[in-house]
Order: C-alpha cells, then sequence, then structure tokens
C-alpha cells in the first residue's frame, strides 16, 4: 500500500496490533469488529492531532497508548504472561528531526509503558532504561506506579497454561510453540512539519524467561525514525529483528542505496528476515507521506489513515 505526493504539509499515520498467525477461521465475526473498532479510534485520535497541527510525537504517544489500554493487544493491559507467571513489558519511541530516543524494558508497574520511554527520551541522559531502575525513573517523574495486577486478564493467563501444557508435544524448532513468540503494538506518524516518529510497545514473548527482552525497546531493531528516510516499527520474532537490524536496515537501504519504501520494507521482510527463518512485519511511513505495510504472516492487525484522509483497517493477508 504506497502513494505518492510531493505537496507541503503531509502527514499521515499508521498503526499495527501485532502479526502471526491470525486467520479468519479462527476469529468470530463479533472479535473481529472488536479489533476493527480499537484499531479505528486508535488511529483516528493519533490523525486528529495531526491533522489540528500537532506534532508527531504526540500523535504516535496518543495512538499507542489506546492500543496499550485494550485487552486485545500484546501491550500494557493486554500483555502476555512469563513463565514465572508476572508480565514483562518493553516500548520505545523515536524522532525522525533529531535522532532523540527513549526505551524501557522488563517494567511491570507501568500502565503505559510509552509515556515511559518518552520521559527517558526526554529528562535522562539515556535510551534504554529497564526493569526496577526503568520504575524509580518513573516515580521521579511523577508516573504512578500500578499494581502489577492490572495486566492480568485471563485470556493471556490461559495462553501462558496451554502453551506450558504443549510443550512437550507441539514444539517447534526453538523448543517453543510458534504463537507465542509474536505480538506487538506500533505507530508511525508524519506531522505538518514534516518531521517523522515511530514507536513501539509490548508485553514481549508468552513463556518467556530469564527477563528476556525482544527487539521493541531495541533502537534500529523494532524502532527507528529519520527524517531523511522514514519511521519504522516492528512487529514479530524478536531475535530475528534484533539480529537482522529490520527497522535501521529499511531505513539504510533508503539512504544509502536509494530504494523508495515500498522496495525497501518487501525486501527486509520478503527476503532478508526470511532467509534467516525471521516472522513477522513492519509499518512505515516517509517523508513524502507514502504508507507500507509489509508482513510474511497470514496477518498483521494494522491500520492508517492517508495524506488524503483516507482510512483503512486490515487483520489478514492482503
Amino acid at each position: 500500500m504506497n502513494t505518492e505526493n510531493n505537496s507541503d504539509s503531509l502527514f499521515a499515520i499508521a498503526i499495527h496490533g501485532g502479526a502471526g498467525t491470525i486467520l479468519p477461521e479462527n476469529m468470530t465475526p463479533e472479535l473481529q469488529k472488536e479489533y476493527e473498532a480499537v484499531l479505528k479510534l486508535a488511529v483516528s485520535a493519533g490523525y486528529e492531532i495531526l491533522k489540528n497541527g500537532g506534532s508527531s510525537l504526540d500523535a504516535v504517544i496518543e495512538t499507542i497508548k489506546i492500543m496499550e489500554d485494550s485487552p486485545l493487544f500484546n501491550a500494557g493491559k493486554g500483555a502476555v504472561f512469563t513463565n514465572e507467571g508476572s508480565n514483562e513489558l518493553d516500548a520505545s519511541i523515536m524522532l525522525g528531526e533529531t535522532l532523540e530516543a527513549g526505551a524501557i524494558a522488563g517494567v511491570s508497574k507501568i500502565k503505559n509503558p510509552i509515556v515511559l520511554a518518552k520521559e527517558v527520551m526526554h529528562h535522562s541522559n539515556h535510551v534504554l532504561l529497564s526493569g526496577k531502575g526503568a520504575e524509580e525513573f518513573a516515580a521521579s517523574r511523577g508516573i504512578a506506579l500500578i499494581d502489577p495486577s492490572y495486566f492480568f486478564t485471563e485470556k493471556r493467563f490461559n495462553d501462558l497454561q496451554r502453551i506450558k501444557n504443549s510443550e512437550k508435544t507441539e514444539l517447534d524448532h526453538c523448543g517453543k510453540t510458534k504463537d507465542s513468540k509474536f505480538g506487538t503494538v506500533g505507530c508511525v506518524a508524519l506531522d505538518k512539519n514534516g518531521n517523522l516518529c515511530a514507536g513501539t510497545s509490548t508485553g514481549g514473548m508468552t513463556n518467556k524467561r530469564w527477563n528476556r527482552i525482544g527487539d521493541s525497546p531495541i533502537i534500529g531493531a523494532g524502532t527507528y525514525a529519520n527524517n531523511k528516510t522514514c519511521a519504522v516499527s516492528s512487529t514479530g520474532w524478536g531475535e530475528h529483528y534484533i539480529r537482522n537490524i529490520v527497522a535501521y536496515d529499511i531505513s539504510a537501504m533508503m539512504e544509502y542505496a536509494n530504494k523508495d519504501l515500498g522496495s525497501a520494507t518487501e525486501e527486509v521482510i520478503h527476503k532478508k528476515l526470511k532467509a534467516t527463518g525471521g516472522e513477522g512485519g513492519v509499518i512505515a511511513i516517509d517523508r513524502k507521506a507514502n504508507i507500507s505495510f509489509e508482513f510474511n504472516t497470514p496477518g498483521m492487525y494494522r491500520a492508517s489513515i492517508d495524506k488524503k484522509g483516507n482510512l483503512y483497517i486490515g487483520i489478514f493477508k492482503k
């Protein structure tokens, strides 16, 4: 999905809610409507900020907060459970104008991790904070710490039990059930001032152990933005996104190989990532407000409002 226009004051926004084995036969019409409703609500909220002259940063933050507050997605309220039965959340944000970035990993008492990532970017000398230290920083910035029980949802807890029970009979080549790897939310936006921003938030991998951290809080892997090229948010099997530096690679192909957005995202997701066994997708937007959705899985929750104001919502394969 790509369009082109060189006029001034372009703005547009795109979001994702995770990629994976998302098939029509596994989803009721009622549940599909629930997903579509939240996707529409989130992308519309960000678009209104951009339409009214707001920054891409504000649009990305507010959009992701809506998805973090929904139990439908693996971020915030809907975060998956670790092997120990807890929730460990990651998030990151990056500005294309200055290349400033902030990220947090392994927090369990932050209602909206994307907000804390922004605080790290703006009010610390660091890019990535983790665990208790990140939560101490949050408290110093006036962000309320919540009881971890907030993140409990019966569906996610049952998912953990199902995966634990199936480990002896339904293992993939890495020793974990395949669907446990997927789930993230993200947003990319271009504002009227020509500034790009990307943000990503996740609960990580179901049944993860040892404080595992995926690509979502890793700048260049799960999130990247550069006004010269594009803004990218990733979703998929995080280890492969880290190894392939997926988000930055898309930008680099545009900057150094003169690839357009569609060609760069297609090559990275369907060739480079796939070649190493990686699965998932990306959303991306360039400085001309062209939008690209690419994924090599059966589905990816996604939505956008383009430079012409057209709303798009998708879940299953194109």
